[in-house]
This record gives C-alpha cells, sequence and structure tokens, in this order.
C-alpha cells in the first residue's frame, strides 16, 4: 500500500470514528442530559463546546470568527493532504491523515453547531486536564508523529543516504606491466 493510500485512510478512519462518537453521545446517548457519565475513576464524559482553536485559545463567538476558523480548518487540511499525497514514507503519511481527519472533524462540529463538541475528561484527585474529543487527540498524535519523522526519522534517512553515496573501496588493479 502506497504511502498515500494509507494516509488518506488514516484520515479517513479518523473522521469516521469522531463523528460517530460525537453523534452517538450528543444524539443516541443524549450526553447534554445525561452528563456526566463516569467511564472510569480518572475519566468522565462530559459536554463542553469549544468555540476557540486547541486547549480553548482564541474563543470566537461571533459568526465572523466561527466562519473564519472553519476556513482556517478547512485551508489547512488542503495543504496538508497535498503534503500527504507527496509523502515517500507510510509513518509520516499516517501522521499527516490522523492530522487531516481531526481537522476536518472539528471543522464540521463548528460548521454545523457553532463550537467543537469536546466531552473526554481525564482528571485525578483535584487535577484535571482540558476536555477533548476523538479528533483532538488524533491531532495531538499526528503532530507527534511529525516531530519524531522530523527529529528521529529524518535524520536516520540522512545517514542512510549519505553512506549510500559514499563510495566503497575498492582493491587496487594489477597492473599488466608488473613483471
Amino acid at each position: 500500500m502506497s504511502p498515500a493510500r494509507a494516509g488518506a485512510i488514516a484520515a479517513l478512519l479518523t473522521l469516521v470514528l469522531d463523528q460517530a462518537s460525537k453523534l452517538y453521545l450528543l444524539f443516541v446517548h443524549v450526553l447534554p442530559i445525561n452528563q456526566p457519565v463516569v467511564v472510569a475513576p480518572f475519566l468522565e464524559f462530559i459536554v463542553v463546546w469549544n468555540r476557540g482553536i486547541s486547549y480553548g485559545l482564541f474563543q470566537q463567538h461571533s459568526d465572523l470568527g466561527r466562519w473564519a476558523l472553519v476556513v482556517l480548518s478547512i485551508v489547512a487540511s488542503i495543504w496538508l493532504s497535498l503534503w500527504l499525497m507527496r509523502a515517500e514514507g507510510r509513518f509520516l503519511a499516517l501522521s499527516l491523515g490522523l492530522i487531516v481527519g481531526g481537522a476536518v472533524g472539528n471543522a464540521i462540529d463548528r460548521a454545523a453547531y457553532g463550537a467543537v463538541f469536546d466531552f473526554v475528561h481525564v482528571h485525578v484527585g483535584s487535577f484535571s486536564w482540558y476536555v477533548f474529543n476523538v479528533a483532538d487527540a488524533a491531532i495531538v498524535a499526528g503532530v507527534a508523529g511529525l516531530l519524531y519523522d522530523s527529529l528521529v526519522l529524518e535524520g536516520r534517512r540522512s545517514r542512510a543516504a549519505a553512506q549510500a553515496t559514499v563510495p566503497t573501496a575498492t582493491p587496487p588493479q594489477e597492473s599488466r606491466d608488473a613483471g
């Protein structure tokens, strides 16, 4: 399977898992009415509508801000998809696919509801982590993958390429004039 195909499949699976989990929790389980859902002592599902970007930064309360974030997400997804289609490595393509799928999933929320539906709440004692969703987790994993590819795998590829271009020593040829 080509890297581009693997990345596209990762994007599609991420988008489907993200939207399926959100639709189920919103319209089948009706989480806004039945919250919190305690999954474990440190994990629960609750409803948080994020009108900003990652970690609630740049909250947008106007339609202009909402649609600007939708357009930004779409433009970023297109740019990352073009990068994904040219990716030579499967790991890089998968990482890009996770980001694209997550970005599109959150853009769909923002377009449909005016905000991103976050629901996974991790907490231990008084410590509470940000509330997130499947798309957010995929984006974080994808960015971690890009960093790993850039900082570790690229170095390995560079060393391998350098070794491939180093001429190998050849034994000296015997001269026919020798005596």
